[in-house]
């Protein structure tokens, strides 16, 4: 079974056009099974103590580059970092995200449609980023 999961990795990182190396599968691996939505680089380089931190922040960077990860300025002043697809498509890619004031977290809420927004003519957007900030259902008490 752990092959078949290996491959799957395998698979995703390649169709990207990202060349494999033991390190990047086992940072993958790492962010789809044990970072849950959201998470910076001092999270992932806490679960990965063995490996070099230039080396996560550079392939985190890759990985962004391919579309497999997204970027997330919330205003905390830590950058942080969502799987954005599996495939390096816009499928998921393109999402709010709320980030609580009060406990800090920021959360994916992938089911809420981004508003749309004119731009006068001439302006080329590139990418949208959407942060919604206030207070969590935890937080509020109404968890």
């Amino acid at each position: 079974m752990a092959t078949d999961v290996n491959n799957s990795e395998e698979l995703i990182l390649k169709a990207v056009g990202i060349r494999i190396t033991a390190v990047r599968l086992l940072i993958f691996r790492t962010i789809r099974n044990e970072c849950s939505g959201i998470f910076n680089l001092a999270e992932l380089e806490e679960r990965l103590p063995t490996v070099d931190k230039s080396t996560i922040f550079r392939t985190l960077t890759v990985f962004q580059e391919r579309h497999l990860l997204d970027i997330i300025d919330d205003g905390s002043g830590s950058q942080k970092y969502c799987v954005s697809s599996l495939d390096g498509s816009d499928a998921n890619r393109r999402h709010v995200h709320f980030s609580c004031r009060k406990c800090h977290k920021t959360v994916c809420l992938t089911d809420v449609e981004l508003p749309r927004v004119s731009l006068p003519e001439g302006y080329l957007a590139e990418d949208v980023e959407y942060v919604v900030k206030g207070v969590c259902p935890v937080c509020n008490g109404k968890a």
